[in-house]
């Protein structure tokens, strides 16, 4: 069991953020794999992409870089916060000593890539950091951009979904509601995932909690140069899956007030704004705007604002509708 030991100074400085990298991490690593957590639509519609960039990029020693238990520092730095974009994340690979990548080369390359030839004469070259650098710029371009909008927008509605259950429940609610084996025990968080890792001090520097779309369970950072850190399914991401997952299908919701109204009925599990809703459910806003509005009228809606944004949340109507469907 891993054991965070949390202090109320660490509860004081614990926050949330944002990682593109990270995503593309497990991303690949899905790809790679072959693993079932990425369901079959997406594996084929990617799985060709994957397979070219292979051929022509240097991705094959990126794949390398993700050999370790803990996953890849070089190629996943640590996000500074809520608005990390990918273009934060290339800088900061790009700008990586090439000494610093040489020791990580060393501690991570290990198995079959190590013997690579083609995967060594990437690593042992001088210009080792621009050639992986631009094979990692290129695999997001082509195989995560795409779906990026939609997939932050998930994240981002997580976020404020556990920002909520923070200010209604505590932090205790809201650290073991990220996955079934975490429980908040006295003085610290324990997490039954993991094999015997030991206990992590937090030492006043907080936890750091990320929202991912790719990772398949829960994972975790607790050496440095990452913060002490736990990657968690954001929800929302089982909706994107379709037919993969055992997902309720909204029929009868459905029959009575539309497809696109049940759609977004459905995914007010947490508040959210339009724009929100537009990008994780890949609808336009203008859309969007007119189906909550004709929710509203109907008493399955209210709205509020919050700082700049206006959020739609279900009415008990709303949310007994939606309990229903499932």
């Amino acid at each position: 069991m891993l054991r965070f030991e949390v202090s109320v100074d660490d509860l004081l400085r614990s926050r949330f953020a944002l990682s593109p990298a990270m995503d593309l991490c497990f991303l690949l690593r899905s790809l790679a794999d072959r693993a079932p957590l990425l369901p079959r639509a997406w594996a084929a519609r990617l799985l060709p992409a994957f397979e070219r960039l292979r051929r022509e990029t240097e991705l094959n020693a990126v794949l390398a870089l993700h050999s370790a238990q803990g996953g890849p520092n070089f190629v996943a730095p640590p996000p500074r916060g809520l608005h990390q974009t990918w273009a934060d994340d290339l800088a900061m690979i790009r700008a990586t000593p090439l000494e610093a990548a040489r020791h990580e080369f060393a501690t991570t390359v290990t198995g079959p890539s190590a013997r690579d030839p083609r995967v060594r004469a990437v690593l042992d070259s001088p210009d080792a950091v621009s050639r992986i650098a631009e094979a990692t710029d290129r695999a997001w371009r082509e195989l995560l951009a795409p779906d990026w909008p939609q997939l932050r927008a998930i994240c981002e509605r997580d976020i404020v979904h556990r920002v909520g259950v923070i200010g209604e429940h505590g932090w205790a609610t809201t650290i073991e509601s990220l996955h079934p084996s975490i429980a908040w025990q006295a003085g610290g968080i324990g997490i039954g995932h993991f094999p015997q890792v030991g206990t992590v001090r937090l030492a006043g520097d907080g936890l750091l909690l990320i929202p991912s779309a790719f990772v398949g369970h829960i994972a975790a950072h607790t050496e440095d140069p990452w913060p002490r850190t736990l990657i968690y399914r954001a929800r929302g991401t089982a909706a994107l899956w379709g037919e993969q997952e055992d997902v309720p299908r909204p029929d009868a919701l459905t029959a009575l007030v539309g497809r696109s109204r049940a759609r977004l009925l459905l995914a007010l599990d947490a508040p959210a704004s339009t724009s929100h809703l537009a990008r994780s459910l890949a609808m336009t806003p203008g859309a969007v705007g007119d189906h909550l509005a004709i929710l509203r009228s109907s008493g399955l809606l209210v709205r509020a604002r919050s700082g700049r944004s206006v959020l739609y949340r279900r009415t008990l109507l709303g949310e007994a509708l939606a309990a229903g469907s499932g």
